[in-house]
């Protein structure tokens, strides 16, 4: 079995994190049973949110009474201090728990530091002198933040995209962050959906033993998967390095993360699986997609107004209009059947 230490945490945890942003789409019951399935077979940290909808309520009822057992991550957006410990107090109450693990910043736009205008990270020391929280991290998109964080000494642990369609950049960070021994939690470890060979995806993940995948879970099939790797971890072969190659080779470069900071749309479109439509065609079914529901999606990019509000707001800088219409008109090929799938 192979493990992770979070750096300066010194958490210790299988590497494979159950990602608890899915489970807002299922039912209490069934979210509570994938969720004590995983731990009943090895699986020991958590990450949630507040913004996942009620993804805590469930990780708090799958997990009551056996606190010790797990550790849980959450992450506010809160603003400012009051904001805080709003998002705090709702977050234990939610997880039926005292304390938590890991209190995440989530993916702000600067680095919170003491004594700034925010007061969020004065709060976090308050709350961990409170026994509250147990570790202060961040999360991110953005590599500026990212490094600013690191080279701040103020957090334990960062939260950002990384698989194997990493640049050169992103593994810069991880290797920082293990010269730092600051613990990596790698989102997106799946690329949001458009990595489908999840054993390639975790023996490229296991060359780096700093690194803290997180997989995001809805289906007891995407679990089931997760739990073969703790016994039987994937490795790099030729046949995956293939892969890998062939996936780099159609994914660098342009393309949608599926992160959904651009949201939400004035004209509600759904820009994070709209702008990645013609991958998403490609690489998984797609009768979905293609469906009188999925034509209506969208076709909503016609009424895009070209606010630029969507790409004043991507982490990737993305000219996301752009990206819209070049996917619409991929999308209307296929449909009209000029362009096959």
């Amino acid at each position: 079995m192979q493990t992770v230490r979070l750096g300066k945490t010194e958490i210790v945890t299988n590497k494979n994190a159950f990602g608890a942003l899915p489970i807002q789409r299922i039912s209490d019951e069934e979210a509570v049973r994938l969720l004590r399935k995983a731990y009943e077979n090895g699986m020991t940290f958590f990450d949630t949110a507040r913004w996942y909808s009620d993804s805590e309520h469930k990780v708090g009822l799958a997990f009551e009474g056996m606190r010790e057992k797990i550790f849980i991550a959450t992450k506010t957006g809160a603003k400012d201090a009051d904001g805080f410990w709003k998002d705090l107090e709702t977050s234990l109450t939610e997880l039926k728990t005292d304390y938590i693990d890991l209190y995440q910043f989530h993916n702000p736009a600067f680095c919170p530091r003491p004594g700034d205008e925010s007061g969020l990270y004065d709060a976090a020391l308050q709350a961990k002198e409170q026994g509250k929280i147990r570790h202060i991290g961040i999360t991110n998109h953005r590599l500026t933040v990212a490094h600013e964080a690191i080279d701040s000494g103020l957090y334990e642990t960062l939260q950002f995209p990384f698989c194997y369609l990493a640049t050169e950049k992103d593994i810069e960070l991880v290797e920082k962050c293990k010269a730092a021994d600051m613990g990596f939690i790698a989102m997106k470890a799946l690329s949001g959906g458009l990595i489908t060979n999840s054993a390639a995806a975790y023996a490229y993940l296991a060359q780096y033993d700093n690194v803290l995948p997180i997989w995001g879970v809805q289906r007891e099939t995407e679990l089931d998967e997760f739990l073969s790797y703790i016994g039987n971890p994937p490795v790099m072969t030729e046949e995956i390095e293939a892969l890998i190659r062939k996936d780099r080779e159609e994914l660098l470069g342009e393309f949608c993360r599926g992160c959904g900071y651009c949201m939400p749309c004035p004209v509600g479109i759904e820009i994070n699986t709209c702008a990645r439509m013609s991958l998403l065609l490609r690489r998984s079914p797609s009768a979905g997609h293609l469906s009188p529901e999925g034509q209506e999606m969208m076709m909503k990019i016609e009424k895009c107004l070209h606010c630029n509000q969507c790409k004043g707001k991507c982490p990737y800088g993305l000219d996301t209009p752009t990206l819209l219409e070049k996917n619409l008109e991929d999308y209307k090929n296929v449909l009209a059947g000029k362009v096959q799938v």
